[in-house]
């Protein structure tokens, strides 16, 4: 089966995408309903509090004189983010900054943290894909570079370390999962771990093929966190609340079954149209939701890795 044309295949393949509740593809309305959500903090231990409402979540590791936080939020509600963080810490600077990845809902903070001497830290790849111009075909919609000092000022290939305050904190990479540039952050004296996008809460995860993600890396990145946690520790996602160890194997365990089903299904010669109509999720969806995004991203995220997979073409 050759495949089609992406953009008219995509705009006929999801149909209402635009009505569905995922993190770029807001209406407006939703929108402006969003930048009026009210913040809400979750305190994850001592010194360590995450912060929700922003867009994606935000944790913040407070020291005795500074910030370190994990994600910023969108950049429209920097000014609530700011206004927080002066509140509840008066007179401490944020001194660092990891993105997860880059999508505009975990780096909008960016720009202004840097502005005021945070030290932003992330994957080389999202240094590289906030400084491109991007096209992601199965939104239909264009990212223009961000502005020079929106780029992490110090990047990664695999994994590294620093101390704050009394926290060790252990970061590293994920890779081609969610995005080519997904890191983890864990701090092991709290028992918590910062998974990002990597973890979903109540909709299925979203594969970005067009900035390297793609089903095979999610199964890989979500047994590289199962072994970094225990019954006890408390896994932040991307969006959402705080989730378990059982929550991450739940995910796991649905992404390693559909990553087999589809692979199996594809060497037989069933493609998208059939996947869409018959979805192969069924068993999931009652726990995830509607699979048509899933699905199409995971289709050509598939293609991607054709060659290696092996007896399809």
């Amino acid at each position: 089966m050759s495949l089609p044309d992406r953009r008219s295949f995509l705009k006929a393949a999801l149909g209402g995408a635009a009505g569905l509740s995922l993190p770029w593809l807001r209406a407006p309305a939703v929108a402006a309903a969003e930048h009026a959500t009210p913040l809400a903090a979750t305190p994850l231990g001592e010194n360590l509090t995450q912060v929700s409402g922003l867009g994606g979540n935000v944790v913040v590791l407070a020291g005795p004189e500074s910030l370190l936080l994990v994600d910023g939020g969108l950049a429209e509600r920097c000014g609530d983010l700011l206004g927080f963080l002066g509140k509840t810490y008066p007179g401490r600077r944020v001194q660092h900054l990891f993105n997860t990845h880059w999508h505009w809902e975990h780096t909008g903070a960016n720009e202004r943290l840097a502005r005021q001497g945070a030290r932003i830290i992330a994957h080389e790849n999202t240094k590289l894909w906030l400084g491109a111009d991007v096209y992601i075909d199965w939104q239909d919609r264009s990212y223009l570079p961000r502005p020079r000092e929106a780029w992490p000022t110090e990047t990664f290939y695999d994994s590294g370390k620093l101390s704050f305050g009394n926290e060790e904190v252990v970061y590293g990479y994920l890779p081609r999962a969610h995005t080519d540039g997904d890191i983890y952050v864990l701090f092991p004296r709290a028992n918590v771990l910062i998974a990002g996008c990597v973890l979903s809460v109540g909709s299925y995860p979203i594969l970005d093929y067009t900035t390297g993600g793609w089903i095979g890396g999610m199964v890989d990145a979500a047994r590289t966190l199962l072994k970094l946690c225990n019954s006890e520790t408390r896994i932040v996602p991307g969006v959402g609340p705080v989730q378990t160890h059982a929550d991450l194997q739940a995910e796991h365990d649905m992404l390693a079954s559909m990553k087999d089903r589809l692979i199996s299904l594809m060497k037989k010669g069933y493609g998208i149209d059939d996947w869409v109509a018959e979805p192969p999720t069924r068993e999931f969806d009652a726990k995830w939701g509607d699979p048509k995004q899933f699905l199409v991203n995971a289709y050509h995220g598939l293609w991607g890795h054709v060659r290696e997979l092996g007896g399809i073409v």
